[in-house]
């Protein structure tokens, strides 16, 4: 019980701290807010609501035109007068309206044109770096398998001559058997 009540102390102290002097006194005399707190500006009824720490929100009423004593504000506004169009002058509106049509055409099928352009562009430039990736790529490929075949020429060779050598050996060991065959015997 004692923890919630200083944390009500506690509340209203920091409540107090952000009042003004006036307003804590205001507060005092005046504990609830005036029920009908209406304020009145010509056709406009302005009714304060709640006030909060962030600030004050109002509510605004515009009364109707009826409730005002003086009928006379309360009729419409004449609309301007309407003044008769030629022909000539309807001939020369078309006119411009279809200009205006055409421009816009014309702005919108040149901007349909640079944009195909461009897309033309991009697309020759995408082939070329296509075309010059698959040319490396092709060179490359070229260049592994002379590499390859080279590398095979070279390792046959190696097993031809070992094989060369062997023969020469073998027959070398031949020739010493049949000459100590030759001589033993």
């Amino acid at each position: 019980m004692s923890a919630t009540m200083a944390s009500t102390v506690s509340a209203y102290t920091d409540k107090i701290k952000e009042m003004s002097m006036l307003s804590l006194l205001c507060s005092c005399f005046y504990t609830q807010p005036h029920p009908n707190s209406l304020y009145q500006y010509g056709d406009l009824e302005v009714k304060g609501l709640n006030k909060r720490a962030s600030g004050q929100s109002f509510e605004v009423f515009l009364k109707d035109p009826d409730q005002f004593g003086d009928k006379s504000q309360a009729q419409p506004l004449p609309s301007p007068p309407r003044r008769e169009v030629s022909l000539e002058e309807l001939q020369k509106r078309m006119e411009a309206a279809e200009e205006r049509r055409k421009s816009q055409e014309a702005l919108v099928l040149k901007q349909l044109a640079e944009k195909r352009e461009h897309e033309q562009e991009v697309l020759h430039k995408l082939r070329e770096v296509n075309h010059i990736f698959s040319k490396k790529t092709e060179e490359k490929l070229i260049q592994k398998m002379e590499i390859s075949k080279e590398n095979r020429e070279a390792h046959l060779h190696a097993l031809k001559q070992r094989l060369r050598e062997k023969e020469v050996h073998a027959a070398e060991v031949r020739r010493n058997k049949e000459l100590q065959a030759g001589l033993s015997g």
